[in-house]
């Protein structure tokens, strides 16, 4: 059973009252545009300042009924939310029978779909998000789009629940109508594949894939320019060098980097209304050479932006990470019972306890892959892309590390703890640049929501009640994981509301300016046989009922919003 939107929405709203450090009071400027600008590290629109919670919905389009758009619409409005976040790209190989699709991609060559069960459907999307005064950010590719001619398998690294286990699971799986999971709306490794390349980073650095990709980009922006209703143009969900797809070893942050800055400027010569961000996971590289280096005396902050937050952001580096990280963990420790400490014993977790290493860290110890440049992403370097207009990153604890564990916390409590830490660094390179920075989706697997989650990089639940086409293979790290490989998989529904809670806590008091929560769920939708909302299909592909109602796709995230009690919280611009 999955959460109830009313109980999270709660906890949302409840976030945003109690964590305010400053009095809230309605910033004005001059510049009272309809579209979304920013103003230091600040989004404004009419001329106020216009900090946000949302939530994501890629399917949008996917909706049989534009009844189904109107209801989503609706129903995400009466919570007070002002954001979507949506997928504005759905590509195919080959013209299927049914659903939606936007752009074929065969053979080296592409076409557009303008048809009714094409870019009409965001037309319908943009037009009913004005009527209901929601902006919408609308992604403009995906890295992920597993496909069975990969013939690979992924390591799902990071899977975590209240013990940590790792699992090997195949990529792909069929038995989902096209358009149930995010991955599966085309992207990346569709033009690799029909354009004959090899290698997923070839997406940034090939010519041909660059103009193929600009020029459906152009169809795009071009149809919107004028349209409010768009917060902004989000270049890819998630880029980075490898996808189902392998990288090849040259892949470097700077291919990124300037991939990023050559649509970005493609983007703001056709369409100077919209703002322009990355859609990145994140990820940074302290070491990395800059190709967009940060002036070296930034603009300072308001009195405003810093009062009842701590001092001003310095530089990150390697030096600082290690240090803080070392620092916080050793006040982590002071914390253990004091026999603990003495004996070098860990925490007990579940009546089991964790071995603790020694007490001072390694100063040789890295900074981890969401730091080091592995994932082929520098964030701080894109931020400095003048056109540019905001960062983003995104937390994901169950599929991606942002960090290693404090060996003194719990596996849940360092989930929590990660998560805190890497929104505040988020925070505090949107003051070292004084650009706006915001959190494109969050979320954790519930144990009542695992049997439906599927990672990014696949179209396999790994937990799905029957795993015996699932997973393929469980390994660990260390015997401690190895002997809790068989515990259940996810946080309870308590730990996720901490989380939560905690997370958007530290987004507001960190100056993170737009919390976007992943995903939204809709239900009573109108079905249609091979299509995302299909009649007798549930969340794992199988014939479970004969219902003439649907709900929306679920990976794992979903959070229930069918049923849900009017809150009749009201949302005054959203400030926090």
């Amino acid at each position: 059973m999955q959460l109830s939107l009313t109980k999270a929405l709660t906890l949302l709203v409840c976030t945003l009252l109690s964590s305010a450090t400053v009095p809230t009071k309605t910033v004005k400027r001059a510049d009272s545009s309809q579209f979304v600008t920013t103003q230091g590290s600040k989004f404004f629109v009419n001329g106020s300042e216009f900090p946000f919670i949302g939530t994501n919905a890629y399917w949008l389009q996917a909706l049989n009924e534009e009844q189904d758009i109107i209801n989503t619409f609706s129903n995400i409005s009466a919570l007070g939310i002002k954001v979507v976040r949506t997928w504005a790209f759905n590509d195919v190989t080959e013209i299927p029978e049914t659903g939606t699709w936007f752009q074929l991609i065969a053979n080296g060559t592409t076409s557009i779909n303008n048809g009714t069960n094409g870019l009409q459907k965001l037309d319908m999307i943009i037009k009913h998000a004005e009527s209901f005064g929601i902006y919408v950010l609308l992604t403009l590719t995906n890295n992920w789009s597993p496909s069975a001619t990969d013939n690979l398998t992924a390591s799902i690294d990071g899977l975590k629940s209240s013990v940590q286990s790792r699992a090997v699971v195949d990529t792909f799986n069929s038995s989902r109508p096209r358009n149930f999971l995010s991955n599966d709306y085309g992207g990346m490794d569709v033009y690799v594949r029909q354009f004959g390349l090899k290698t997923h980073d070839e997406f940034y650095t090939n010519q041909t894939l660059l103009n193929a990709f600009m020029n459906y980009t152009t169809q795009i922006v071009t149809r919107y320019v004028d349209s409010p209703a768009v917060l902004a143009w989000e270049l890819a969900n998630d880029a980075r060098c490898n996808s189902s797809v392998a990288a090849s070893p040259g892949c470097v942050a700077q291919n990124i980097t300037q991939w990023h800055s050559t649509v970005a400027q493609h983007i703001k010569s056709l369409d100077p209304n919209h703002l322009v961000s990355s859609g990145t996971q994140g990820f940074l590289c302290t070491g990395c050479q800059k190709l967009f280096p940060r002036p070296t005396s930034p603009a300072q902050p308001s009195a405003r932006a810093v009062a009842g937050r701590r001092s001003v952001a310095k530089p990150l580096t390697k030096e600082r990470i290690i240090r803080e990280r070392n620092e916080q963990w050793k006040k982590t420790r002071a914390l253990l019972p004091k026999s603990q400490q003495e004996s070098g014993e860990g925490i007990r977790v579940r009546g089991r306890w964790i071995s603790t290493p020694t007490k001072r860290q390694s100063d040789s110890q890295g900074v981890g892959s969401a730091f080091d440049g592995s994932q082929g992403v520098d964030s701080e370097d894109i931020l400095g892309i003048p056109e540019i207009g905001f960062g983003s990153f995104q937390l994901f604890p169950d599929q991606n590390s942002y960090g290693p564990d404090d060996p003194s916390l719990s596996a849940f409590n360092n989930t929590l703890q990660t998560g805190i830490n890497w929104i505040t660094t988020q925070g505090q390179i949107a003051q070292l640049f004084d650009k706006p920075v915001s959190l494109l989706g969050f979320g954790l697997v519930t144990q009542t929501n695992a049997p439906d989650f599927v990672p990014f990089n696949s179209t396999v639940a790994p937990f799905a009640s029957d795993t015996s086409t699932a997973v393929s293979k469980a390994s660990s790290t260390s015997s401690a994981s190895s002997a809790n490989s068989t515990q259940t998989f996810g946080v309870t529904d308590s730990e996720q509301d901490t989380a939560y809670s905690s997370w958007l806590d530290a987004g507001i008091s960190s100056g993170v300016s737009g919390l976007i929560q992943y995903q939204w769920s809709q239900g009573n939708l109108t079905t249609q046989p091979d299509t995302a909302i299909s009649p007798n299909n549930d969340t794992t592909g199988e014939s479970s009922n004969s219902d003439t109602t649907g709900e929306s796709p679920n990976d794992g995230y979903s959070i229930q919003g069918v049923g849900y009690v009017d809150l009749n919280i009201q949302f005054p611009s959203l400030n926090y």
